[in-house]
């Protein structure tokens, strides 16, 4: 059995969005919370990790938004390593409502262990493996299924260029990885605006898009002061969901630094329950349709 660490936080104002919901960004800084928590209550904390000069970097995020959090609503993160793969180890989140028990969101990490240094990935010690696995290590896992492929993007793609702020870093030096959510989610709400559907008409309507889930894949990372282009486009397959896609660049050089899935939903914002894609959006946005272009 892995070392199994439970986390307890309350959901704070600035946790939520203009309707109420917890942001997507903040579930991933409250995982991330979580496994330095998990991690330190093994044997490793920063100053260990300072120690051996060894460092992780996440390189993959799965999440499954279940139900919404709320502004003073408290949610308790239970969180363990799956598994270990040489320089990877793969960690799991299960996310519940301490009010009711309710899950409202699983995920999963991709951590890749480097040298602090160089940056260049090193061999996880056994000793390590041992230590988050107190009373042996487990079979070797089920091989992991590879992130979908992003369609190729139609004649209506989406870009927006960003520069990376001071705001936007971590202890590390360079974007978070839950910021990237954040920079994702405002290509997806500039994108809509510029096809004639801006928040404010949303609202009116009476209308949410919740995402449903966030499959992403982080290549190299971004630093201050670098220019980003974001770009975006869809696909929608079903009446009332859709499947975003993104890619995130760095045109100095072409580095590829994130792909990116949204699978979202159009949602009642009163009864919180699935509405079709209305014939207008899907129209106002045609150009921007993978599978119609």
């Amino acid at each position: 059995m892995p070392l199994i660490h439970h986390q307890t936080f309350p959901i704070f104002y600035d946790h939520c969005d203009p309707q109420g919901y917890v942001h997507n960004a903040a579930y991933l800084r409250l995982m991330q919370e979580t496994a330095f928590a998990a991690s330190a209550a093994a044997g490793y904390d920063f100053t260990r990790y300072q120690q051996i000069k060894r460092t992780w970097l996440i390189r993959e995020t799965d999440i499954a938004y279940l139900h919404p959090l709320r502004y003073g609503d408290s949610v308790t993160i239970k969180t363990w390593v799956v598994d270990f793969r040489r320089v990877r180890s793969r960690r799991a989140y299960e996310m519940v409502r301490v009010a009711d028990g309710v899950i409202v969101a699983r995920a999963y990490t991709e951590w890749v262990f480097l040298d602090a240094q160089t940056l260049r990935p090193a061999t996880i010690p056994p000793e390590m493996m041992a230590a988050f696995f107190p009373e042996g290590m487990p079979p070797p896992a089920e091989r992991r299924p590879p992130v979908p492929p992003i369609p190729p993007p139609p004649a209506g793609v989406f870009t927006q260029i960003r520069r990376v702020e001071w705001r936007d870093l971590d202890m590390v030096g360079h974007v978070n990885n839950a910021n990237y959510i954040a920079y994702l989610e405002d290509c997806a709400i500039q994108v809509a605006a510029a096809s004639g559907w801006p928040v404010s008409r949303l609202f009116t309507q009476q209308s949410s898009i919740l995402t449903h889930r966030y499959r992403l894949t982080y290549h190299q990372s971004a630093v201050m002061d670098d220019q980003l282009a974001i770009s975006t486009w869809f696909a929608s397959t079903e009446p009332t969901r859709a499947t975003r896609y993104y890619h995130i660049t760095r045109p100095a050089d072409g580095t590829i630094i994130l792909q990116a899935q949204a699978d979202w939903g159009w949602v009642d914002m009163a009864t919180q329950r699935p509405q079709p894609i209305p014939d207008d959006f899907l129209n106002a946005l045609a150009s921007n349709r993978a599978d119609r272009s």
